[in-house]
């Protein structure tokens, strides 16, 4: 028989093995708590301890984690592969991020980055396209894709929405985008949407020649998003939009599911994660938080505008990178620049993040004198302008749409 106190979740000479999930929190101990106690509960309330000493016998399965680094005020605790459920999201996060966050042994504690092990990773299915729908879905070459939400953003009759949507396609804008908050309600219908939306998205191609898609919110109950991508799917949609956090993951898995099996994109709307990312000190890091959206199988993932745009501070670029990055054979997550954005700011949205983006503009359009035809015209023009070398001020002389918003906007960043 062997006892189990906190003290065994700590261990300072610990390596970690190639299995094991390691996380890196940064804590604030609570008043007369040290750092090494505070870590040693920080690893057992995660694993498989409690605030007593525990007897086990040797039908135990020890599933412990280990706090093995304390650096400052940052630790690092490794988690052995078996105490998680294979393919379970939601299982995972109640262990390296539920119960410790509420802890009175820390006065702040924040989920900062995570190193996922092959055993894990190879349990999900990832994205079914990723940054690959730049030239799957369209034929962008070397540019970003572009996208806009009508605007204003909820209110618009679905007749109006339709136009709104048409007037930026044709004026070069790749992708339509419901806005977070519009799912179906009385005045703009789900199913009306879907079906004129398309039909409307059929002649813009028609007019322009370029292939345009529709990113229409399924967001509901699971049921329900699975109907939904069903309708998607029966009227020739490539795409399906998922707020993933209000959502859940547990209902973002088995809409990926369904999505593989139809061959359609998912782009993931981050609706309320600055509930768990805002504070720096607290909560969840976007970084983990796009780690599992990658996990979990989206394709495109709002990640900022590397501090262009309206919201605030974040590290854009090294959570693009990550989603970029090689992870056992998964597929990438193509990462959407929006918040704010308008023609002005699209050269230096590309010099911080690249052209391997998707970059959405909502007010930068529609907000454009001349209407939401012209809107689009500029931002399509800005990017054009951008990836070709060349100044907006050069590009404006001949492209009257762009001139006009580099006057009223200029580069001012909005707030």
């Amino acid at each position: 028989m062997a006892g189990i106190t906190y003290e065994d979740f700590l261990d300072l000479s610990y390596t970690p093995t190639e299995t094991d999930l390691v996380c890196q929190f940064s804590i604030v101990p609570a008043e007369e708590m040290d750092m090494e106690a505070a870590a040693s509960r920080v690893a057992s309330e995660s694993s498989n301890g409690t605030w007593a000493a525990l007897t086990v016998g040797d039908d135990f399965t020890d599933l412990s984690a280990t706090a093995f680094a304390i650096d400052g005020n940052e630790i690092s605790v490794a988690y052995p592969a078996d105490l998680f459920e294979k393919d379970n999201m939601p299982q995972i996060l109640s262990c390296i991020a539920g119960n410790i966050m509420g802890m009175k042994a820390v006065e702040r504690i924040r989920l900062k980055d995570c190193e996922w092990p092959e055993a894990i990773v190879s349990s999900f299915d990832g994205p079914t396209f990723g940054s690959a729908v730049r030239n799957e879905i369209f034929d962008a070459g070397e540019r970003p894709i572009t996208a806009t939400v009508p605007k204003p953003k909820v209110g618009l009759s679905t007749d109006r929405h339709v136009e709104v949507g048409y007037e930026a396609w044709t004026g070069g804008i790749d992708l339509l985008k419901d806005d977070e908050n519009l799912t179906d309600q009385a005045f703009n219908p789900f199913h009306d949407r879907l079906t004129e939306s398309f039909a409307a998205r059929d002649r813009a191609e028609d007019e322009t020649g370029e292939k345009k898609s529709y990113l229409i919110n399924v967001t509901a109950d699971t049921n329900t998003m699975l109907e939904r991508i069903d309708m998607v799917n029966e009227v020739g949609g490539e795409y399906v939009m998922v707020d993933v956090i209000t959502t859940g993951w547990g209902a973002v898995q088995p809409v990926q599911k369904r999505c593989a099996e139809l061959g359609l994109a998912i782009h993931a709307h981050r609706a309320m994660h600055a509930a768990f990312d805002r504070l720096p000190d607290h909560g969840i890091s976007m970084r983990v938080l796009a780690q599992v959206s990658r996990l979990c199988g989206v394709d495109q993932l709002h990640t900022g505008t590397a501090d262009l745009g309206k919201l605030a501070n974040e590290d854009t670029v090294g959570i693009n990178e990550w989603l970029y990055g090689e992870l056992y054979g998964m597929n990438d997550v193509l990462p959407m620049a929006s918040g704010g954005l308008h023609p002005g700011l699209v050269p230096e949205v590309i010099n911080r993040c690249g052209t391997n983006i998707g970059i959405q503009a909502g007010g930068g359009i529609h907000g454009h004198p001349d209407g939401t035809h012209a809107g689009a015209k500029a931002f399509r023009q800005a990017v054009d302008a951008s990836v070709a070398g060349v100044s907006l001020e050069e590009y404006a002389t001949d492209h009257p749409e762009l001139a006009v918003a580099v006057e009223k906007w200029g580069t001012e960043t909005p707030r």
